[in-house]
């Protein structure tokens, strides 16, 4: 494993983070159940990437079961020293001063740890939200907490425009970062600028959403596999999206939300093999090609990152994102199979359909996603003559039930 050394205190942080959102995921059976964990294989999982170097590893308060999991883990194989934990206090949901500590002691709890080694605002994303901290007298805790030994570094997650990531820099003597950042779009967000900017004050930056969601690594365009393929035929997309971000020395670790063990050794393979400066002209010229035709096929920027869910209405947007941008991007009879099967077979209705445009998504959607509107596209292409025949044919087979 590779380190890169958080020049405000001198830790020596793995190119490699664990991202721990995903635990439930239940890719290929591999962990959750309706919802559920498999317990065993997560610690598994866990333990391996320590041995193997990982040594950053990052939850946040709403992540369901999180916290827990990895606090669990840590404290039954004895790893608790042996790793930096990044956790985050969940801003949307604080309506006081008092929140603040009411939220940061059950985390504590839930990590079954006495203090967090990065701990970071979540979603701050403006300025104005930030003021309101103020007001609160943050900086008065802050300072507190890192008096008493709690919190070692305190840091923000972002999504939002770049001119507010900025200000925020400006606006407080900050340890550490977190923003989205991948090759589809390096202005997106705090974008390249507010990642040099942030890294020129001496902040560790770290990424989230290498892969956009799984979608650089699984649902790139056939054009642009090929692509890559000129370029090196040895190396997968997934290596590619590590490498285009390793490649850039304020870098200092790179988020995977990895949930099988195939996923860890991948990417530890390419971490170790990954270095500041290392991509070719010819490298450089396959990123843009490769970010041409993914631009012009992904139509819809979700992550599945589940922000937007659950809706009170019962649609499953993420699963209606990521089957209409197959659709579009890869194939049409594959999209239309994976949409019939992921909102209309899978047990509960969650078809585009259902949307009453509430807008509650919208508030929560890290992307800034016009969801109502994207749902009412899905439907028009998704929804035709076929599948409505399909829905009155799981009615009827749900009463006769």
């Amino acid at each position: 494993m590779q380190y890169r050394t958080n020049p405000k205190n001198g830790d020596k942080l793995s190119t490699l983070g664990f991202g721990c959102m995903r635990f439930t995921d239940s890719l290929a059976g591999s962990f959750g159940v309706g919802g559920k964990f498999d317990a065993q294989k997560i610690e598994h999982l866990i333990k391996t990437a320590v041995d193997q170097g990982v040594n950053y590893f990052d939850t946040a308060y709403i992540y369901a079961g999180s916290e827990e999991m990895l606090g669990k883990t840590l404290a039954n194989y004895g790893l608790r020293k042996e790793v930096y934990i990044a956790t985050k206090l969940p801003v949307f949901m604080c309506r006081s001063k008092t929140d603040i500590d009411k939220y940061f002691d059950l985390q504590l709890e839930r990590l079954q740890t006495d203090y967090i080694d990065y701990y970071l605002f979540h979603m701050l994303s403006d300025l104005s939200t930030w003021k309101k901290f103020l007001a609160w007298d943050i900086e008065a805790w802050i300072q507190s907490k890192k008096a008493s030994g709690q919190i070692r570094q305190i840091g923000f997650s972002y999504h939002g425009p770049q001119h507010e990531f900025l200000a925020l820099l400006d606006h407080y003597d900050w340890d550490f970062c977190q923003i989205q950042y991948n090759y589809s779009d390096e202005n997106f967000q705090a974008g390249v600028t507010g990642l040099r900017k942030a890294a020129a004050k001496g902040m560790p930056v770290i990424i989230m959403e290498p892969l956009l969601g799984g979608k650089l690594a699984n649902s790139l365009p056939p054009a642009a596999v090929e692509s890559f393929k000129k370029a090196d035929p040895n190396l997968a997309p997934a290596a590619w999206a590590f490498r285009w971000l390793w490649n850039q020395p304020e870098v200092t670790v790179v988020l995977s939300g990895m949930n099988r063990m195939e996923q860890l050794s991948e990417n530890l393979l390419i971490a170790a093999s990954s270095s500041p400066n290392m991509l070719s002209e010819g490298d450089l010229d396959a990123y843009e090609n490769v970010r041409t035709i993914f631009n012009e096929a992904n139509k819809i920027p979700c992550t599945g990152c589940h922000y937007c869910t659950p809706c009170p209405f019962g649609v499953d947007i993420p699963n209606c994102f990521t089957a209409y941008n197959t659709y579009c991007a890869i194939s049409k009879s594959q999209g239309a199979m994976q949409y019939a099967m992921g909102t209309l077979l899978a047990g509960k209705p969650g078809y585009a359909g259902l949307c009453k445009k509430c807008g509650q998504c919208e508030k929560h959607c890290p992307q800034s996603i016009p969801i109502r509107a994207s749902l009412d596209e899905v439907k028009k292409t998704m929804e035709g003559f076929r599948f409505k025949v399909m829905r009155i044919g799981v009615r009827l087979f749900i009463r006769k039930k």
